[in-house]
């Protein structure tokens, strides 16, 4: 989205100022507020934000993360920003997200299932222009032939399965027991962040000191293989492009606020840049903790690791 954080930090800051009653995606006023209650807890006695460069952070590592598929120059760069984020000290901290290992196939039940549902309106009825010359033949169907010539590849399978895992027949089997995933992988990262999920009603939680043992943020690499080259990409299966999304989907699943840093933001000894522009850290943060996410996003940019 931006070359450079700042930009990006000025954009977020001017679309979230305010609540917006047209945008359902919006946080509500409420919400709002008891972001603001909890940033409130978030100073020091001198009344100074906990976000800034000077503070240390707490940086939890998911244990599950650290696949045997992971590509070396990833786990290279990953481990050694892990090594100077310690030797500024920052506390890294190993965690456990055991929902992770099926979080994957929960996700691509759900992101179709919404698609299908989102996009069930662009029939050429409604929204969407028919298909012309439509009908070649008595048996065509107008929503077919007209999804089919204005949509791709992906955009169509995504439909398709999501309509399949919403039917009558499978929703239980599939749509239901994805729901339930997706609430274990919340849970997961309500336990290991140091401070509670803004979301949950319970006023006592969000009045509780910080989890003792919580992390502050989670890095980890964005992907774990480095892109395709445009040879490999014809023999390259949709689902082998599923898998690239492993380390970003539990977040996604969650709802919590997530960054990819491009490793050359990062000076890694022994790497150069044409091996860093293809790698990425992903920072991920509790809900209502973006401004965290840009905290650590600044520290990594100004970090060096020291080794030769």
């Amino acid at each position: 989205m931006s070359r450079e954080l700042e930009p990006l930090v000025q954009i977020f800051d001017a679309l979230g100022a305010e609540n917006d009653p047209q945008d359902p995606t919006n946080l509500a006023p409420v919400t709002r507020h008891r972001r603001s209650k909890l940033r409130g807890r978030l100073q020091d006695p001198h009344g100074q934000s906990c976000y800034g460069q000077e503070q240390k952070l707490r940086v939890g590592v998911p244990i599950e993360y650290n696949l045997a598929e992971l590509d070396d120059p990833i786990r290279s760069v990953w481990r050694e920003t892990l090594i100077a984020l310690a030797s500024e000290g920052h506390s890294v901290i190993p965690v456990s997200l055991p929902t992770t290992k099926v979080s994957l196939p929960a996700y691509y039940i759900l992101a179709p299932a919404e698609a299908s549902s989102n996009l069930a309106k662009y029939d050429g009825v409604r929204f969407g222009n028919p298909a012309s010359g439509w009908p070649k033949q008595p048996e065509d169907v107008l929503f077919a032939t007209t999804r089919g010539i204005g949509m791709g590849d992906e955009v169509r399978r995504r439909i398709l399965l999501g309509s399949f895992t919403l039917s009558a027949s499978a929703i239980d089997n599939y749509f239901i027991k994805a729901q339930r995933i997706r609430r274990l992988v919340q849970q997961d990262f309500d336990r290991v962040f140091s401070h509670p999920n803004i979301l949950l009603k319970d006023d006592t939680k969000l009045e509780a000191s910080s989890i003792e043992d919580g992390v502050d943020i989670l890095l980890t690499p964005t992907a774990p293989s480095l892109p395709p080259r445009l040879e490999d990409l014809s023999t390259k299966t949709a689902v082998d492009s599923y898998q690239d999304d492993v380390f970003t989907v539990p977040a996604s699943l969650a709802g919590l606020p997530a960054m990819s840093i491009p490793a050359t933001k990062i000076k890694v000894a022994g790497q150069n840049d044409d091996q860093l522009r293809h790698i990425g850290l992903q920072i991920i943060a509790q809900y209502g903790e973006e401004q965290r996410i840009f905290q650590a996003a600044r520290i990594l940019e100004n970090l060096e690791t020291g080794l030769d």
